[in-house]
């Protein structure tokens, strides 16, 4: 498979590098192979086109991420502390990738909707971790059984991904971090007593 060659995974790194640094509209196939060394008719070998690209980029990407979640919330821990180790291991990830950051907060979001709704099937994946820790909550009774699994889901997927989007904007002025624990508090906790 072309997956498992040495250059599939050169050319996906260097798109990400390409895209974060010139936005997806002008990182032409001409730049995304200049940065990863290698002809232009090589990207074709791999890839379909740009946008064959950018979607091979998210799939890797978060493929890998979801793989290495799926590893974390495997290990012992409460459903708390296993959302705490997701917040923190997406903050950790796009904080130590600049690069990524930028193509996953920002040029994915200015794509089509064919290439939005490829997005949102790869994602599903990380949604389903997510789901797995609320209903392992409810079971522990961590949460409250009346818990709406797929609304806390998106509020917990939304505010991470916000957090990371507001860091992004603010030029990464911040270490990210240091925001996972506060986030999975109010996450966890909500805006307080409600009657």
């Amino acid at each position: 498979m072309k997956k498992n060659k040495p250059k599939y995974m050169q050319i996906i790194d260097a798109a990400v590098i390409a895209i974060a640094e010139n936005g997806y509209h002008q990182a032409q196939v001409s730049k995304i192979a200049k940065q990863a060394g290698v002809a232009d008719g090589t990207i074709y070998l791999y890839f379909k086109n740009k946008e064959d690209i950018l979607i091979s980029v998210f799939e890797e990407k978060m493929g890998n991420f979801i793989e290495k979640l799926n590893e974390l919330i495997a290990g012992n821990g409460t459903a708390v502390e296993k959302l705490l180790r997701v917040i923190e291991s997406h903050f950790r990830l796009l904080s130590e990738d600049h690069h990524l950051a930028i193509v996953t907060q920002l040029e994915l979001r200015q794509s089509n909707k064919e290439l939005r709704l490829k997005i949102n099937d790869i994602l599903k994946g990380y949604l389903q971790v997510i789901d797995k820790i609320l209903i392992e909550g409810i079971g522990t009774g961590e949460f409250p059984s009346s818990l709406d699994v797929r609304l806390a889901r998106q509020m917990i997927f939304g505010t991470i991904d916000e957090t990371v989007t507001t860091w992004v904007m603010n030029e990464e002025k911040y270490d990210l971090v240091t925001l996972a624990l506060p986030v999975q508090r109010l996450l966890i906790n909500g805006c307080g007593n409600v009657e």
